[in-house]
């Protein structure tokens, strides 16, 4: 009896440790970036191809036709430390023919890269803002592990690093965070509220407790909560747009109506339809509106 009890308690925390780590799913790209020559998306396996400049690091991406994707927008990639101790890649996204509105600081979310990711944040260039995007620990180009605690240290290293960018500095600032981005967004942006003009949240958990639950109703009992984001948000009194699915199927939509709950005014919720995190794909002028409005009082 004892020695099942044992095994029992011992099955229990090695699952526990599983789901600890199971909040993070990054692709590392084992190479260089001046030796990436094309990569594909899981969903999409036709290659993009990718051509890194090392006189003045800007990426350009072409299709399968070798028509270059960002036509309408420069993206320059560059290499920061962060506090995890990890060396980490970014990309700055910017329009090219217009003077950026504001910057987007963009906190993907907990798998793949920046290669697959900045698409998700891509079509808020064509309303005027720039986006600087980046690999936590562990993802795409950046060194070290991917850990909970590595990717909060690395959004707090990337807010500091951005703000010593000349093109960056002297504009307005919004975090935008997808997913586990968006539960690291609620955390960095209320603590540097004083820098920032509002939060845009996607498709995030409102704790890892209830994400983890959602997986799996008793294991993720198990799961260490560490911060909550609905504690964190409640310290913040800068606007938040908060994006979720009712489709949802990864982050479920009763965690971002929770989260909204947390927030302080002036705050809007905004209801989509599709998967999850696809805002920007199906609602880019609704959500271009929507931070204008709230976040930047246009």
């Amino acid at each position: 009896m004892r020695h099942s009890l044992f095994f029992i308690i011992l099955s229990l925390f090695f699952t526990s440790c599983a789901f600890n780590s199971k909040f993070h799913h990054p692709i590392k790209v084992p190479m260089d970036i001046d030796k990436l020559t094309e990569f594909s998306y899981e969903e999409d396996r036709t290659p993009t191809y990718f051509q890194y400049d090392k006189s003045n690091s800007e990426i350009s991406l072409s299709n399968s036709d070798r028509k270059t994707i960002n036509e309408n927008y420069t993206i320059k990639s560059s290499f920061f430390s962060s506090s995890s101790g990890n060396l980490l890649n970014g990309w700055l996204l910017t329009p090219k023919d217009t003077k950026p509105i504001a910057t987007i600081l963009h906190f993907h979310g907990s798998a793949q890269n920046v290669l697959s990711h900045y698409k998700s944040i891509e079509p808020l260039l064509q309303y005027g803002f720039q986006v600087f995007t980046f690999d936590y620990s562990g993802y795409g180009f950046s060194e070290g592990k991917s850990t909970r605690k590595n990717a909060l240290k690395d959004a707090y290293s990337a807010f500091n690093y951005i703000k010593k960018i000349e093109t960056i500095k002297n504009t307005r600032l919004i975090i935008y965070g997808q997913s586990y981005g968006g539960y690291l967004a609620s955390i960095v942006g209320s603590n540097k509220q004083e820098d920032i003009e509002g939060l845009v949240i996607e498709g995030a958990f409102s704790a890892h407790k209830d994400e983890a639950k959602h997986m799996s109703p008793f294991f993720g009992n198990l799961v260490k909560n560490e911060i909550k984001a609905e504690n964190e948000i409640q310290k913040n009194f800068k606007p938040v747009l908060i994006i979720h699915s009712v489709e949802d199927k990864i982050v479920p939509f009763k965690f971002g109506e929770k989260i909204f709950k947390s927030a302080n005014t002036p705050k809007e919720f905004y209801e989509i339809d599709k998967a999850h995190i696809m805002g920007l794909q199906y609602y880019s002028k609704e959500i271009n509106a929507k931070i204008k409005s709230l976040i930047l009082n246009e």
